[in-house]
């Protein structure tokens, strides 16, 4: 670095600035003498640029930990403070780097689960960023590394930690960066190429990643979409088309996408992250290669993937072009490649959450820097804070209990020349559902199951007559008259003559719900026999007052609500034939 450099963040490589400390033995960011008690850049909203937060890096533990800014010392000003130390020259020792630094409190073991996970690439590979306090010296830097664009109001508005999360991750194939003139179509405004569904269960046990195919026929939405000027323009949807097309085509930005994957699974996205095909290239030299092995030798030219059977290290434009292989794989299509891309993003995942990357601080700092040049996110999650804050909940599932599963499809019937699919029903249906009602695709921990018993219960045990079920109906985000509907349909065909409709709920709901007091639990298996409610769909808890003035349940009806007699019960086991793999076994490519 030359001296007009120095200082610059541009110009730091970051991997270089770390050093070991021998009074704590912990690596740090090197800095120069005066900056132990410098301002560290914190989050915004967090106290201002001189606050770093509950995770800064200080002298002996003091401003930073509290989140007030400590005074720069006198002998080196306000602008010593800020700037980092010249690089160390060859053969000095780590300790006189750290010279004239105080020594810190050694700092807590942090769990596995406390790091930063962000998706990118065109196969949207895992990255996990350490969120030691000291990372945050380039807060600024990274922010300015990341590209966000409007949600346009298709999410949720933010993820929450005391609900399931929803990311919505998409590999593009426009044709963005050096390098990247050879891939993907010259004059596309892009594609929704890759694209993954990540869902995360309420207790972080476990995590499943759907697969949609991008020649899968559906409808698109219309996509109400905010220009550069900030006026609102509405792009008018699309039927029986192909679901890449939800993206970059008609000007569709990725809240298209998420309306998109609502429409088609049910599932409310909370985030969308979007990279290129730089991102795999990228992100897998910082990692030091992801291992990935063939069951067969592949030479595919389209690709120009060039590998003997085995197992193989690959990044760079070497694994770009592993995941974007697919004439050399099983059936030669797309649905063989998204197999290839899962088995990719599982061995990324236990190559990210190994102790050789996850205490290596120059790795993971690369990784910072890769990960965010990669991204496009939502700006609900447009600053490092925020998506620090998103991957310490993302991080905590046990890599076992991540599931890849692909929605099962079928070739188009209306097709001679069979070059798109569509959903296979009753199991795509019933895949969906399962995610939206958060069962595990695989077995989790024993706190998981005893829940799972817990809402099995519920279901047993006496019945009263249908005669005797008193309850209230509400619309909580059903079609408009599904509450009339259901009425109707009680007390005609089912005998429940003591029910009424109590108009809408007071906020919509994802689930329908029976909400009921102890001394209704036979009322209530009676009536979740009739409407085909599962336990998780029993609520106990207090009864309420009906128009006669007699205490009654409350049946609120959610948005999966789908039609009076339409059972709501959440399948227990995967469907046949949906294809699946979990994230810490390794697989070959056939």
């Amino acid at each position: 670095m030359d001296a007009q450099g120095r200082g610059r963040a541009d110009d730091i490589d970051p991997a270089d600035q770390w050093v070991l400390n021998p009074n704590t033995g912990e690596y740090e960011l090197r800095l120069a003498p005066s900056a132990a008690q410098s301002a560290v850049p914190g989050p915004r909203g967090s106290g201002g640029r001189g606050a770093s937060g509950r995770g800064g890096a200080t002298g002996q533990g003091g401003a930073a930990r509290t989140g007030r800014t400590a005074p720069a010392r006198r002998s080196g000003g306000a602008a010593a403070a800020e700037a980092p130390s010249p690089r160390r020259r060859t053969g000095t020792a780590p300790s006189e780097a750290a010279a004239g630094r105080r020594g810190r409190r050694p700092a807590p073991k942090k769990a596995k689960g406390k790091k930063v996970l962000m998706w990118t690439g065109g196969t949207l590979a895992f990255v996990l960023i350490g969120a030691s306090g000291a990372a945050y010296l380039y807060y600024e830097h990274l922010n300015n590394n990341i590209t966000s664009v409007s949600d346009d109001g298709a999410g949720t508005g933010g993820f929450s930690k005391d609900r399931a999360i929803n990311i919505l991750l998409i590999g593009t194939d426009k044709r963005t960066g050096k390098g990247n003139e050879g891939y993907g179509d010259k004059n596309s405004a892009g594609h929704a190429d890759t694209t993954l569904v990540l869902h995360v269960s309420k207790d972080r046990s476990n995590a499943t990643v759907l697969s949609i195919p991008r020649d899968l026929i559906t409808d698109i939405p219309d996509c109400p979409t905010t220009q550069e000027d900030g006026s609102e323009k509405v792009i008018p949807g699309q039927q029986r088309t192909r679901f890449n097309n939800s993206l970059g085509q008609e000007e569709r930005t990725p809240s298209c996408t998420m309306r998109t994957i609502t429409e088609l699974t049910g599932l409310k996205m909370d985030h969308f992250m979007v990279a290129d095909f730089n991102a795999v290239k990228t992100l897998t030299s910082a990692v030091g290669g992801v291992e990935v092995c063939l069951a067969k030798d592949i030479k595919d030219p389209d690709s120009k993937l060039d590998l003997p059977k085995g197992e193989h290290t690959i990044e760079g434009e070497e694994a770009l072009a592993f995941v974007r292989t697919r004439h050399s794989v099983g059936f030669g299509g797309d649905l063989s490649r998204i197999e290839l891309q899962q088995q990719f993003l599982g061995s990324m995942l236990r190559k990210l959450k190994s102790n050789d990357t996850l205490t290596s601080p120059p790795k993971m700092i690369k990784l910072a820097e890769a990960g965010t040049k990669a991204l496009t996110v939502d700006d609900q999650i447009s600053t490092i804070k925020k998506l620090a804050d998103l991957g310490a909940e993302l991080g905590k599932f046990d890599t076992k209990n991540l599931t890849f599963a692909t929605v099962p499809v079928i070739d188009n019937p209306a097709e001679k020349v069979k070059a798109t699919v569509v959903l296979k029903e009753p199991q795509a249906q019933q895949l969906f559902a399962m995610v939206r009602d958060d069962v595990s695709l695989t077995e989790v921990k024993k706190e998981k199951k005893k829940e799972k018993a817990a809402e099995a219960a519920r279901l047993k045990g006496s019945k009263a007559p249908a005669s005797e079920v008193r309850v209230r109906i509400l619309n909580g985000g059903a079609d408009a008259g599904s509450a009339q509907e259901t009425l109707s349909w009680l007390q005609v065909q089912q005998g429940v003559t003591r029910s009424e409709n109590a108009g809408n709920a007071e906020r919509p709901l994802a689930k329908t719900t029976l909400e009921y007091a102890p001394d209704q639990a036979d009322q209530a298996r009676r009536l979740a026999a009739i409407m085909g409610l599962s336990g998780a769909a029993m609520k106990p808890g207090e009864s309420v007052t009906n128009s006669q003035g007699v205490p009654a349940m409350t049946l609120t009806l959610g948005k999966d609500f789908e039609g009076a007699g339409v059972p709501l019960t959440t399948p227990a086991k995967v469907p046949e034939d949906v294809q699946k793999a979990t994230a810490d076994k390794v697989e070959c490519a056939k």
